[in-house]
């Protein structure tokens, strides 16, 4: 049975949803978790409202912080839950690959991540990270819907 499982969060309802499922996996196991969140890098010509805002020094630390902030607050609740939780925070373009890289180096037998099922044109324009992690990760993959 899988031991460490890597969970892969943005934030979103169902990335929480996914995070509280895979708690529940993890206290059934005896697995522990990592928990890992992705920002993208700081670029001045972008989509992202925060970007356009912000110097690059004022995003990294917001960004660092946030995400802090937020992976504490989920470390809580796994050890609440009576599961290990460590937490990682990477910035990548390609959250992706962050995420089977932090896999990787943690020595993570599972990813859990949620799946936001976009479809269409959106799905072309944005790309599914989670479709991404499925199709390059050699370690095993749950999606949550």
């Amino acid at each position: 049975m899988f031991k460490h499982l890597l969970l892969a969060v943005d934030g979103s309802d169902l990335s929480e949803s996914a995070f509280r499922k895979a708690i529940a996996l993890a206290r059934e196991t005896g697995a522990q978790i990592t928990a890992v969140r992705v920002c993208p890098n700081y670029h001045v010509l972008t989509y992202h409202v925060e970007m356009l805002e912000d110097t690059r020094e004022t995003y990294v630390k917001q960004a660092w912080d946030d995400a802090t902030r937020y992976l504490r607050g989920l470390a809580d609740e796994a050890g609440a839950a009576g599961v290990k939780c460590d937490t990682t925070y990477a910035v990548n373009d390609h959250p992706y690959d962050a995420i089977i890289k932090a896999a990787e180096e943690k020595g993570c037998d599972l990813i859990v991540m949620a799946s936001h099922g976009r479809r269409g044109v959106q799905g072309l324009l944005i790309g599914s990270e989670t479709l991404k992690v499925l199709t390059h990760s050699k370690i095993p993959v749950l999606v949550y819907r």
